[in-house]
């Protein structure tokens, strides 16, 4: 039961960053009931979604995780460079402002 507690209190975190963007920008938003964070440097994205997808969504769901990109960040996604599916997905960014 004590090996439980920590797993309990990670669980309840919420959205984490990988290692390479913990000094990023985040943005959390809802899309179509579904709720994501974004985090983002000059040159790299994450996009997490938050919750449960049922059977059947995740094409729509990947969909929307590459359309937050830009809107979020004001940047372009290199698409080459996208990895992950519908729960995380990372990618690489050109910025015309950066």
């Amino acid at each position: 039961m004590k090996a439980l507690i920590p797993l309990l209190i990670l669980a309840a975190c919420g959205a984490q960053a990988a290692p390479e963007f913990f000094n990023a920008k985040r943005v959390d938003l809802t899309r179509d009931g579904h709720q994501y964070t974004v985090f983002y440097t000059e040159k790299r994205v994450e996009v997490i979604r938050q919750g449960y997808a049922k059977r059947g969504e995740h094409d729509d769901i990947r969909a929307q995780m590459i359309a937050l990109i830009p809107e979020v960040t004001g940047c372009k996604l290199r698409e080459s460079s996208l990895t992950g599916d519908s729960g995380e997905m990372r990618g690489s960014i050109r910025c015309s402002h950066a």
